[in-house]
């Protein structure tokens, strides 16, 4: 993601959230909110952090938000402001923009603007809780068309100790593991802390530790069958 450039505007909970993930992963980042309080907040964790109205034109040009790989418009409170905003974007020739939605209305109207990418915060977690809900093993998940869905579980009991190979992701139940979280003891000097680091692509003779995190790829009927069967 290195030399890649976004801009979000809206420094809530959410589009900080946004920011941060950006910026933690190598991408170059200007926020963007009229709040002082929250532009304070967010200056170590990006690379520009600005105090602005968004749905000035003139001030969005001159942070040259035109060159932005994609424009993020995360405000959440005052939707006139989001369409403003949006409006402004489109018009300085913003290439990229993903829009924030809070309910049907608001997503139609900005798919009328033309805005084809629309983040709904709200939809996404009440669907990650009632998931979790039902399937208490499932750390996190990404929806995907067609169900098909990629998810951290925590490994079921009856796949702990046994090799990728003995358990047949693939042939019994569907699925392919992407990587495996994998918890480490490390000394730091003062104590030992639990981290947690990627193991990389898993092999045939990789062992399933109970601590293990699976990343998997299926539909989400396999992705339960899967657990209901080995739990």
């Amino acid at each position: 993601m290195r030399g890649t450039k976004f801009s979000v505007i809206g420094m809530g909970k959410y589009g900080r959230s946004i920011a941060q993930i950006l910026s933690d992963r190598g991408a170059e980042v200007i926020a963007i909110d009229n709040r002082e309080e929250l532009i304070e907040e967010v200056e170590d964790i990006v690379a520009l952090a600005v105090t602005m109205d968004a749905t000035d034109a003139k001030a969005l040009q001159s942070q040259n938000i035109d060159e932005s790989d994609a424009v993020v418009v995360a405000i959440g409170a005052d939707f006139e402001a989001l369409l403003l905003c949006c409006f402004q974007l489109k018009e300085l020739g913003v290439k990229r923009i993903i829009a924030r939605s809070n309910d049907e209305n608001q997503k139609k109207i900005l798919q009328k603007m033309g805005i084809e990418e629309i983040l709904e915060p709200e939809k996404e977690i009440g669907v990650f809780v009632a998931e979790q809900l039902i399937n208490p093993s499932i750390v996190s998940f990404l929806q995907l068309p067609d169900d098909y869905e990629v998810a951290e579980i925590k490994p079921p009991k009856d796949i702990e100790s046994r090799t990728v190979e003995e358990i047949g992701l693939r042939s019994k139940y569907r699925l392919n593991l992407i990587t495996i979280k994998r918890c480490f003891e490390e000394d730091n000097g003062d104590s030992v802390e639990v981290v947690q680091h990627i193991l990389g692509v898993p092999t045939s003779s990789t062992v399933i530790q109970h601590t293990d995190t699976l990343i998997v790829f299926g539909t989400s009927r396999d992705i339960k069958r899967f657990i209901e069967i080995n739990n």
